[in-house]
């Protein structure tokens, strides 16, 4: 627990840095709860619960950039205790530390233990379920059957996709041959906590544009999932002695592949892909438990020679510069900080303001006084007054009327050979700045580009600094 904390606290700013998603999070839990519920009716519908809390949260200690990230710290923190002591339970206090220390070392683990999102606490409620399974199997009572029911309901209610998780729970019991009676009260808890899930599940449906976004996963992905599959194969094979009516590879197998495939397979189906790795980062428990036993198996016994000490070494040190990696804003796959003060620094007073898509305006809505000199040249109802993400725009026509009364604009768009939204009012964007402005300087962060375009007859405006860039 202790080293997830650390590793969690180090470079938790990431140099001032926060990514779209991240943004979503700190513009959400900033409104009203009634703005909250008011706006999942339209959008996000599935992170409700979190937006929730994560709005007690800023009540409470303030909306800083502290403040997103440090209840994924903590909840993560608390997930690894939970991973060490169902190690401890399964097999013993030496796999329980081991699977405790190798949980905050996964780089997945680390990325989202500095992550203002849902991932984290649904990870750890999933971790904290699969405790309450292994002790509830071997002494059954019905409080503990609730509390496993209700820590899954839970998770659900964080992130859908945790009650995969229920699935996993429940080819561990069929494989572990439990009594039917354990069996029936297993089946009566998870289907309480689908059933208390079925109605975000039910409407969530009728935002499914959402993940519109989502695409067949990177060939890399894949790979990464294989190998860690192989692995967590690789160390089942190791005997490890029981405390129970379940055996570690029996809970571990399963919560390791089973989510992570289930998702996969609808990929083959006739709907929308849903695989997204972040969506199943839980099955990084069974990795982590099934690694700390293999380890356990292969340093039983004091390894002569100097090679396993090498291997273990070298392991750790190639780690670091992931680890390293992940603290820095490149990372993620935007900066709104940095892109925010692209258009600050290249902005005007009196210049125009475009999102190409409109969309992107979240990337400027947590700082809002980088656009304050700006005229929004697409907006009709600012994000908070729609109760949406970034607000409605204008019928094209009027979006191109309200370009060609302005000198110069500032666009922000996707980085060059991203997927852009095509439709009548960016259609309407792109055509007028083709036909009266000319391009004149370009700024590139992370995820995005920031251009300067100007009339014919109106000079580029030159480069101004900013100031610092915190929240």
């Amino acid at each position: 627990m202790m080293v997830t904390l650390a590793l969690g606290l180090w470079g938790i700013r990431r140099k001032n840095s926060m990514w779209g998603d991240e943004s979503v999070t700190y513009q959400l839990a900033h409104r009203s709860v009634a703005h909250i519920w008011r706006t999942v009716q339209h959008v996000d519908l599935v992170h409700a619960l979190y937006y929730t809390l994560m709005h007690g949260l800023f009540k409470l200690f303030g909306g800083e950039l502290l403040t997103l990230r440090l209840p994924s710290v903590v909840a993560m923190s608390l997930a690894a205790a939970g991973v060490g002591l169902v190690g401890h339970r399964l097999a013993g206090s030496r796999v329980g530390l081991l699977a405790g220390l190798v949980f905050p070392l996964i780089p997945q683990i680390q990325l989202y233990t500095q992550e203002g999102r849902s991932y984290a606490m649904v990870c750890a409620l999933v971790t904290w379920s699969t405790y309450l399974l292994v002790r509830t199997v071997a002494r059954p009572s019905r409080g503990r059957w609730c509390a496993y029911g209700l820590a899954m309901l839970l998770a659900g209610l964080l992130h859908e996709f945790a009650i995969l998780a229920v699935a996993a729970h429940g080819v561990t019991l069929l494989v572990s041959g439990v009594p039917r009676p354990v069996m029936r009260a297993w089946t009566v808890a998870a289907w309480g906590a689908a059933a208390g899930l079925l109605p975000l599940a039910v409407f969530s449906a009728g935002q499914s544009g959402q993940v519109a976004w989502i695409a067949w996963p990177h060939p890399v992905q894949l790979l990464g999932l294989l190998a860690m599959a192989v692995v967590g194969v690789w160390c089942a094979r190791s005997p490890v002695t029981g405390r129970g009516p379940i055996s570690l590879a029996a809970l571990a197998l399963p919560i390791l592949i089973l989510p992570g495939l289930l998702l996969l397979l609808l990929l083959l189906a006739p709907i929308k892909p849903l695989f997204v790795d972040r969506y199943v980062l839980y099955s990084t428990i069974g990795f982590a438990l099934l690694l700390g036993a293999g380890i356990d198996h292969a340093f039983r016994r004091p390894p002569t020679g100097w090679a396993p000490w090498a291997v273990a070494a070298a392991v750790l040190a190639s780690l670091m510069p992931v680890s390293m990696h992940l603290r820095t804003p490149q990372s993620r796959h935007d900066d709104v900080i940095a892109i925010g003060r692209a258009v600050r620094q290249s902005a005007g007073p009196g210049d125009g303001l475009l999102y190409l898509s409109g969309r992107h305006r979240v990337w400027t809505q947590a700082r809002p006084q980088d656009t304050r000199v700006l005229t929004d040249l697409a907006l009709a109802r600012d994000a908070v007054s729609s109760d949406t993400l970034s607000g409605t725009e204008l019928p094209a026509q009027e979006i191109a009327h309200r370009m060609r009364a302005f000198r110069r604009i500032v666009a922000v768009r996707d980085a060059a050979g991203a997927h852009s939204d095509i439709n009548a009012q960016e259609l309407a964007k792109h055509r007028t700045l083709e036909r009266y402005f000319r391009a004149c300087t370009t700024k590139n962060v992370t995820g995005a580009r920031v251009t300067v375009y100007a009339r014919d007859d109106v000079p580029c405006p030159g480069q101004e600094s900013g100031g610092t860039d915190q929240l």
